[in-house]
């Protein structure tokens, strides 16, 4: 990773309540605010996309929640120590999915990020895939809904 991103991911946790409290804050009262029961009505786009924002928002933060628990930063042998690995480590790491392991040379391997990071990851962006995917469809619905100029 360059480091910017390095940067990024290390400023993730911190940045994603910034994104994530005002989306939420925001779909909570679009939601409120709207008026049911109508038959026919231009669908709100609005919704789909804060909604996005606010997963992808999460996803960034869990993946540099993710960064910071490995040592892509701190010094292997100290989060390997701190993780109570015994004898001489090897240290591997992925960026995606999140890994981080202390290995030892007997092939004992200890995983520094915990469990549920990756898969929460990729529920965030599943769902955030879905909400553009149905923002969009709304978008193209709402133009085909808007009536013809009378005066052409």
């Amino acid at each position: 990773m360059t480091v910017a991103l390095y940067i990024a991911a290390l400023w993730a946790p911190l940045l994603m309540p910034c994104l994530a409290a005002p989306s939420a804050v925001a779909l909570a009262v679009r939601i409120r605010t709207r008026t049911w029961g109508r038959a026919w009505y231009a669908p709100d786009t609005a919704p789909s996309f804060l909604l996005a924002l606010m997963t992808a928002a999460a996803a960034f933060g869990l993946f540099g929640y993710g960064v910071a628990c490995g040592f892509y930063i701190l010094d292997p042998d100290q989060m390997c120590a701190a993780q109570g690995v015994p004898g001489d480590r090897i240290v591997t790491h992925e960026t995606l999915p999140v890994s981080a392991q202390c290995v030892t040379e007997a092939g004992a391997a200890t995983e520094l990020v915990p469990s549920w990071v990756n898969p929460t990851i990729c529920l965030c962006l599943l769902v955030c895939a879905a909400s553009v995917t149905a923002g969009a469809a709304s978008l193209l619905r709402r133009r085909e809904m808007v009536p013809a100029d009378p005066a052409s």
